[in-house]
């Protein structure tokens, strides 16, 4: 501004003065691996759309792909054979990145494209929807909430969390910052820009918060009371 033009330089300092709002950040919501799993196992093997709605669920909680990602998904991104099995995401931004395949995973995905005819190399669509296009959001999003609406019998926690296909990058988030993984690798894997946005998960994880307290020895134990015997008793009272 001072270079382009000199004459609104003071105007430009008074606007850089005001603060910035402050935005409210919502608690990040996540499953636990028994969760996920009830999720994964809900679909019916035993039909075309229960073994490409397990695909799905699989494919997201393996990966944390985000939903855009896991529906751009082709069969030449797939890198399915052992031991470096790997998938190449489309992130945002144009901000590719290769993620490695869990062999549950990568078995998963095998099946299903041998079911489909498709072969690694093509450039088609893995999931795809009732009329044989792409699978859209709104289609990823009733697969997730109606795979969860079936685990609820078995998980009934399931019934009072917000169930998107979101919510297992978050999952698989936690689970690797809980395994040790340190931030800049989580960043990496989900694709974020900055790691401030991975930093959010750090700060989510109640359990390594109290985790942490136990290690400081700053958690006291509540249970155990002072009991003065009879002595202390009469020294206080005499006082």
């Amino acid at each position: 501004m001072a270079a382009a033009d000199p004459a609104s330089f003071g105007v430009a300092q008074r606007v850089l003065t005001i603060p910035i709002k402050r935005a409210h950040i919502e608690v990040i919501h996540h499953l636990t691996n028994a969760e996920v799993d009830a999720v994964i196992a809900a679909p019916d093997q035993r039909t075309p759309r229960g073994r490409r709605d397990r695909a799905f669920l699989l494919f997201l909680a393996r990966t944390g792909a985000r939903v855009s990602e896991a529906i751009g998904v082709n069969a030449d991104d797939l890198q399915l054979e052992r031991p470096r099995s790997q998938v190449l995401l489309r992130g945002k931004g144009r901000r590719d990145r290769v993620i490695p395949v869990p062999q549950d995973l990568a078995r998963a995905l095998a099946a299903l494209l041998r079911e489909r005819g498709i072969a690694n190399h093509e450039p088609r669509p893995i999931f795809i929807g009732a009329h044989n296009e792409r699978l859209t959001r709104f289609g990823a999003t009733h697969i997730v909430r109606r795979a969860a609406a079936m685990a609820v019998a078995i998980r009934p926690d399931l019934a009072g969390k917000p169930i998107s296909p979101h919510i297992f990058r978050h999952s698989l988030a936690m689970k690797l910052l809980q395994s040790g993984v340190d931030l800049l690798t989580i960043q990496a894997w989900l694709g974020h820009a900055q790691v401030a946005t991975t930093h959010r998960y750090a700060a989510a994880d109640v359990e390594m918060m109290r985790n942490g307290l136990e290690k400081a020895g700053i958690e006291d134990d509540y249970r155990t009371h002072f009991r003065p015997t009879d002595a202390v008793l009469q020294m206080l009272n005499s006082i």
